[in-house]
């Protein structure tokens, strides 16, 4: 962690950059959206994709625009009104961002959501050749999460964690949040005068977690540490992230131009995941979880072991063979997910015994293994 100038803001050959607007940077205190802040975030995109980037546009602001348009003061609670609100103000935001690209020259293209899209492999694979059938037309896709139809379910949730899948996804350079604060405190601003920006985190420690706290305005729902997690998914495969605030003068186009501004996160020296192991602990999303003992834990964090069935104590959610999983601990903390070769009803079966007597109860073995090591990811 460092706070104050550091080196590491060149970024003269990036190629590919995803921008997150989050609701407060997008609207008024009302919740009708500012066409004032809009023209100049799209002006700024606008400039670097005429500098030849590849840019990709994470927004949110669909249901504060729809509260706009409805006449509503305050975000609503249930899950239809959001969905209500979503629907119409979706059609305002799309429709405002191509009028003012269009005062460029440039086209967007509208991608709507969910945690679906990321977890189905075919479908990921389609949404990746989507993104660069764009990017060859010089088309910018502007991307939020389908409210009008998510459930629990299937959202992702806060659109920080969208754009940190979709910079993921599409291998991003950098991935920059713009947000209604100036980056990462060592202590809440409003609260401590004396707190210092953290220009500079290398690596999510659990120092720079306990620094995060608080939920989003009321017309958004991020707060810091759904930032962290999407730093988290960012870096864990090689790419950096800027949290910057998007009301500042040319915050966007500044950031990119390596000023320092906002909090910079990296990865440690520790090699970036595979493609395959990213989509793992990031991309999927669990059908189930896999409570192990103590030391089953310690052969899977320290020795990289395949989780075997000797190591299960429960086993919870209905999941077939191949579909993804946490694995938690006796106290219920989450440390790994994976693969499995075995579905739940026959890891309830199993679980407790040795390799070689799963065909004993199964009446036939395919595996030794509940989960390989190499479909295994440790957090």
């Amino acid at each position: 962690m460092m706070k104050g100038n550091e080196n590491m803001r060149n970024f003269t050959d990036i190629e590919r950059v995803v921008v997150k607007v989050g609701t407060s940077t997008l609207t008024n205190e009302n919740g009708m959206l500012n066409q004032v802040k809009i023209s100049h975030l799209v002006s700024q995109l606008a400039t670097l994709m005429h500098e030849g980037k590849q840019v990709v546009l994470v927004t949110s602001g669909a249901i504060g625009a729809g509260m706009g348009v409805l006449g509503m003061s305050e975000r609503p609670e249930t899950i239809p009104q959001k969905q209500a609100c979503a629907a119409v103000g979706q059609v305002y935001l799309i429709d405002l961002y191509q009028q003012l690209l269009a005062q460029h020259g440039l086209y967007c293209a509208q991608m709507l959501l969910n945690h679906d899209d990321f977890t189905n492999r075919e479908r990921l694979l389609n949404m990746t050749n989507m993104f660069h059938a764009l990017f060859e037309q010089q088309v910018m896709p502007v991307i939020n999460e389908n409210d009008a139809v998510s459930v629990d379910e299937i959202k992702i949730g806060d659109n920080d964690t969208l754009g940190g899948l979709v910079a993921s996804v599409i291998g991003a350079d950098l991935y920059v949040i713009l947000s209604d604060i100036d980056g990462l405190f060592t202590a809440n601003p409003q609260t401590h005068p004396n707190a210092e920006i953290i220009h500079h985190v290398d690596g999510l420690t659990p120092e720079i977690y306990q620094m995060a706290g608080g939920s989003g305005s009321k017309l958004g729902t991020g707060g810091m540490v759904t930032k962290l997690n999407a730093a988290k998914i960012v870096t864990t495969y090689g790419g950096k992230m800027l949290l910057v605030n998007g009301s500042q003068h040319q915050s966007i186009t500044d950031a990119v131009a390596g000023k320092l501004i906002g909090t910079m996160f990296t990865a440690t020296s520790e090699k970036p995941l595979q493609a395959r192991q990213h989509w793992i602990a990031y991309r999927s999303k669990a059908s189930g979880t896999i409570i192990v003992d103590s030391g089953a834990k310690q052969a899977l964090i320290s020795a990289r072991k395949s989780l075997l069935p000797k190591g299960v104590l429960q086993v919870e959610g209905d999941f077939l063979v191949g579909e993804i999983v946490e694995i938690a601990d006796e106290q219920g903390k989450t440390f790994a997910k994976g693969i499995v070769q075995y579905a739940s009803h026959e890891i309830s079966l199993i679980k407790g015994l040795h390799s070689q007597e799963i065909i004993e109860v199964l009446h036939e073995k395919h595996f030794d293994e509940i989960i390989h090591a190499n479909n295994l990811v440790i957090f």
